[in-house]
């Protein structure tokens, strides 16, 4: 959902809800070219995706599970490549922290001292947090959306990007639902023949036939 709300990530291509790996569902993004390295617009946009999951389940469940694992770990890899590769923090500069390969000159791994993994370790807290702040507010703001999609991802398992956007839009889909679906293609119910009800008979008073014959009124 959130992809549809930032600019600088890549459009969507369509979510569902259908069981994919580990994951419960998914939601696919379609780049729009072809990506040689990560701009730090692209970077924020991304961090704040991977946490709308986790927002959105505690948000409509009061409660969080392991579902999120692997978008937290995404999370986590990306923001200390942004600290430790790509000098992406302005705390530690056009350094990278890294690990070094060993080269021609026989040197080996860099290493750093405690005080500058302490600010490592705050950097990349720090980006993981803003980037949940900022994915909280919006899926806040934007929640009627997110309850509209979840509707229609319950009826249809799938949708695209253009459908998505009709929901939010509040526009209704023109499309058979899945329980449509499926009553078209179960078999019609064999018919039955209606059981013959009789008329309930009579009840005479004791005496009331006396060798077949009726009694005379009176």
């Amino acid at each position: 959902m959130l992809q549809v709300l930032l600019p600088d990530a890549d459009p969507l291509h369509k979510v569902t809800i259908i069981p994919r790996g580990k994951a419960l569902g998914a939601t696919m993004s379609l780049p729009e070219k072809d990506r040689y390295g990560y701009g730090l617009r692209w970077l924020r946009a991304t961090l704040r995706v991977l946490c709308g999951g986790r927002i959105a389940e505690q948000r409509h469940s009061n409660d969080i599970s392991s579902g999120a694992a692997m978008d937290i770990e995404q999370v986590t890899r990306i923001t200390r490549a942004m600290i430790l590769e790509w000098g992406m923090s302005d705390r530690l500069g056009f350094v990278r922290y890294a690990p070094l390969e060993s080269n021609e000159f026989g040197f080996g791994e860099k290493a750093y001292s405690d005080d500058t993994a302490k600010i490592i370790d705050e950097e990349v807290r720090r980006l993981c947090e803003e980037a949940y702040t900022d994915a909280l507010r919006m899926l806040n703001e934007n929640w009627d959306k997110i309850e509209a999609v979840a509707q229609g991802l319950l009826k249809h398992e799938t949708l695209d990007a253009e459908e998505v956007a009709k929901l939010c839009r509040g526009e209704k889909l023109d499309k058979p639902t899945l329980s449509g679906l499926l009553a078209d293609e179960m078999p019609p119910a064999p018919r039955t023949a209606k059981p013959v009800v009789q008329a309930p008979t009579p009840e005479l008073p004791p005496g009331g036939l006396t060798n077949g014959t009726l009694p005379h009124p009176g």
